[in-house]
């Protein structure tokens, strides 16, 4: 199996089951004296987490008890990055691989298990394997090391995500300002249930709650906000900023559809309203593939979580997956902000 690598300068490569020993990430291309925030890193892996004790998010997240702390392995030394390769691990502690006998001959149509088991043959269908949401954790431990370089890099850079729809509930016009301008978005955002900064959030716990337990879900669309972003990232043919960013974006399981600015705009309208300025929503902070530096906008929907029926009733999982997958979002932004960051570096003397 190949293309468990992202990334031109910073590269990820990924690895682990959702049902192994361990799951972690090898960082590549880690400039040396980037600082070390350990808060960072175990606060990304807590709002990514499953089994969210004490948390406003417990009741719609999967039961798994997983304390994922984190391992370092390699590449930091003194607090400090050493430019080396850098090892990472997250083990496994509360898999309950009896759920997924049925499974084993009854594979779930939208979790591909079929597809899986045709094109390899011999799988692990233990928790879906290297297919369950459980891999995204190592996405979020190479975005947390991420964030902590654009710390150094763009201390004014803001990256935050939210629930914009789910199910049937949708933020109004002023739901969105109100959270897109909150000085603190992510910590604001974190305290709703779903990542759904509106009053109707305790309307859509039940929603959820009902869900988990009658084994229904649903899907939704999240929205991921970058503010501070400078302009001139992006290089302008096969790695532009918006297409890097869609691949990392729809890499992530249960994805359906991604959008970059006003994207209805631009076949609903006219030409001479859509190109009205240089400086417009219509293009959601890039053009050409290149940054703006107006704040960058995408939009991604998810299709309802793949364990339905008896399936979701007996085993442990999300109703509803943007709770978690938000974080995960964050973090694969983060990993391509920061690998054009180091790629501008040689565009020019």
């Amino acid at each position: 199996m190949s293309g468990n690598t992202f990334g031109q300068i910073f590269q990820v490569h990924t690895f682990g089951e959702s049902h192994g020993q361990a799951l972690g990430c090898v960082i590549d291309g880690c400039p040396a004296g980037v600082i070390w925030d350990q808060e960072i890193m175990d606060q990304e892996l807590a709002r990514r987490r499953p089994g969210q004790k004490n948390s406003v998010q417990s009741e719609v997240v999967t039961q798994r008890q997983e304390p994922d702390t984190v391992e370092i392995l390699s590449g930091v030394f003194g607090k400090k990055t050493l430019g080396t390769p850098i090892a990472m691990i997250v083990r496994n502690e509360d898999a309950q691989s009896q759920d997924y006998e049925t499974i084993k001959n009854q594979p779930r149509t939208g979790h591909a298990d079929d597809v899986w088991s045709k094109k390899f043959g011999h799988v692990d269908h233990r928790g879906g394997g290297r297919a369950s949401g459980r891999e995204t954790v190592s996405r979020v431990l190479a975005g947390a090391v991420a964030q902590m370089a654009l710390l150094q890099l763009a201390p004014q850079l803001q990256i935050f995500g939210f629930t914009r729809e789910a199910g049937p509930f949708k933020l109004s016009e002023q739901d969105l300002n109100k959270i897109e301008n909150h000085p603190q978005a992510k910590k604001e955002i974190d305290q709703f249930v779903g990542r759904f900064p509106s009053q109707q959030a305790s309307q859509l716990e039940t929603l959820l709650q009902e869900a988990r337990e009658g084994g229904e879900s649903y899907g939704g669309l999240a929205r991921i906000v970058v503010k501070g972003l400078p302009a001139g990232l992006g290089q302008p043919v096969f790695h532009k900023l918006k297409a890097d960013l869609a691949q990392a974006l729809m890499s992530v399981g249960a994805t359906s559809g991604l959008s970059i600015g006003e994207w209805t705009k631009s076949f609903e309208t006219k030409g001479t309203e859509f190109h009205s300025g240089e400086t417009s929503d219509n293009y959601g902070g890039q053009r050409g593939g290149i940054s703006t530096g107006e704040n960058l906008m995408i939009e991604v929907a998810f299709k309802p979580t793949s364990s339905i029926l008896e399936t979701a009733k007996k085993g442990r999982h999300d109703p509803f997956i943007l709770t978690r997958a938000i974080p995960v979002l964050e973090a694969m932004t983060a990993i391509v902000i920061l690998d054009h960051f180091l790629l501008a570096r040689v565009d020019k003397i």
